[in-house]
């Protein structure tokens, strides 16, 4: 009897992988962690339905020095940008204008601001504080204020709340505000929180806090000390003991630096050394559960290693461009700075790198950042200043839909350009971390094949040449790739000038193995 022949031949199985909308994820082990994270993302922003390319930065005005302080004062007749370098105050609201508007009594450049009746008082903690105002003529004064037992050039802090200034007196407990609510100069009362306090060390910030969205009798005045101690007071009249009360006191990690609060929607966000909290959550809680309600809870692992190692250092700040649909938090990282940004709407995170950014303003609803190379207009364009947008993803790893082992054969991302550009892209499995910087090239000749040379050790991108012409069309062809494993991980890396990337997700194919390989 003949032998009857089987096909033992092993099907290929195709599927479609989303790209990481839910965008950064440094909370969760990387073998439970849901396939639409991602373990890196560098440079890319998660969107609705695809993740992008960030955007890039072109030079704006003093060029080649370091600016540490950037400042937008508005008014009914527009609104003047302002600089701080070389112990100077500019007018950069032109850039072909750019002239100084103030070059005596600095000593800091490092200034913290705050904009009250079309003025824009100017503080730093060891100069008599500044008053700018551009409405009839443009001026640039000392303070007009005074108080017995108060040294000027201690005012270290400035903010507005419940329609007052508040100046916060550096190393003590002590804020002081006008004996006359709305007052612009004259006398000033001081406010001692040492009584209240219990845990001591010094005020670092003052904000106005309400949950209505906006401004009115019902908003609370918000004291945060440097060890974490937030004082909420209700009333309007500070000079009432019947109208000013105190509604709690409440403890959360310590905050970094003097710009550690931001107002967002009527609420206040803080940066702290636990991450980005926003207060309406987290004042009624303990500080044990503060990684539930964080802003910055899934990149929790990140934040905590930044400010483990860099609180001390200056240039932590949050900024709200609702133009670009991001928060971004500015993080000192050793001599260099990275940034941590927040899509608003459906609260993924990302980290843009490549920015040394000592700080950030918006000017005209233009995103601008401050540099020790001059002043920069981000969002702009597809490089940075002429350098490539080097983005980096790393998805987070998965079965595929079936537990047994697989070798994928293919890849196929799914993205738009607007024109080709160089990609590579690999997977890495079952939770190792492979680094490649090059990939084989498909198709075309001269290219540099994969892991032989380096991006850095070359400045022509390297990679398998990808993208289209047309940005209305979605860029198909399969690439060969060879990785066996259970738990695949795809890494999509980008080194493009001039390019707007948009990657929506990638099809694989795959063998599964049957009985042993």
């Amino acid at each position: 009897m003949p032998l009857k022949l089987s096909n033992r031949a092993v099907k290929s199985v195709s599927i479609i992988l989303p790209a990481p909308i839910k965008g950064l994820n440094c909370r969760d082990n990387i073998s439970d962690m849901a396939q639409e994270y991602a373990i890196t993302m560098d440079n890319y922003l998660p969107q609705d339905t695809k993740v992008c390319l960030r955007k890039g930065y072109i030079r704006y005005a003093l060029n080649d020095t370091k600016v540490s302080t950037l400042a937008v004062c508005n008014s009914a007749t527009g609104e003047q940008f302002l600089a701080v370098a070389n112990h100077k105050i500019w007018n950069i609201s032109s850039q072909n204008n750019v002239y100084v508007v103030a070059e005596n009594g600095i000593s800091d450049d490092n200034f913290r601001t705050a904009q009250y009746k079309n003025r824009l008082y100017m503080v730093n903690g060891r100069d008599i504080p500044k008053v700018y105002s551009f409405d009839e003529q443009e001026t640039l004064t000392d303070w007009g204020f005074s108080a017995n037992g108060l040294d000027a050039k201690r005012i270290a802090n400035v903010s507005v709340a419940k329609q007052r200034l508040w100046f916060v007196e550096k190393d003590s407990l002590k804020v002081w505000y006008p004996q006359v609510a709305g007052n612009i100069s004259g006398v000033l009362n001081c406010f001692d929180l040492t009584q209240v306090c219990r845990f001591g060390g010094y005020l670092v910030a003052v904000a106005a806090w309400t949950q209505d969205g906006g401004q009115g009798i019902d908003d609370l005045t918000v004291f945060v000390t440097s060890e974490g101690e937030v004082l909420v007071y209700s009333g309007s009249d500070i000079n009432d003991a019947d109208d000013w009360k105190l509604r709690g006191s409440y403890k959360i990690s310590r905050p970094l630096g003097w710009q550690c609060l931001t107002q967002y929607q009527g609420d206040v966000v803080a940066i702290t050394e636990d991450g980005y909290l926003p207060l309406s959550k987290s004042l009624p809680l303990d500080k044990t559960n503060l990684a539930q309600v964080a802003f910055s809870d899934t990149i929790r692992g990140l934040v905590l290693e930044r400010t483990k190692r860099y609180a001390t250092y200056i240039g932590w700040q949050a900024i709200i461009y609702s133009r670009g649909g991001f928060a971004l938090f500015n993080v000192p990282v050793a001599n260099n700075f990275e940034q941590h940004v927040i899509n608003l709407n459906s609260g993924a995170w990302c980290r843009f790198t490549g920015i040394r950014a000592n700080c950030w303003a918006q000017f005209d609803r233009r995103l601008y950042f401050a540099s020790d190379k001059g002043v920069y207009l981000f969002d702009e364009g597809y490089s940075d200043d002429g350098a490539p947008i080097e983005g980096v993803v790393e998805q987070a790893y998965s079965n595929l839909g079936t537990d047994n082992i697989k070798r994928i054969l293919l890849l196929n991302p799914r993205t738009k350009s607007v024109s080709p550009y160089n990609l590579v892209i690999y997977t890495n499995m079952d939770m190792e971390r492979q680094d490649f910087a090059s990939e084989e090239s498909i198709g075309y000749s001269g290219q540099t094949l994969w892991n032989t040379v380096k991006w850095s050790a070359t400045n022509i991108s390297i990679g398998t040449i990808w993208g289209n012409s047309e940005k209305s069309a979605l860029r198909s062809q399969w690439i060969a790739n060879s990785a066996t494993g259970y738990k695949v991980g795809l890494v999509f890396k980008t080194k493009t000038s001039g390019n707007a990337i948009e990657w929506y997700e990638t099809a694989l194919r795959y063998q599964t193995g049957n009985g042993v390989l």
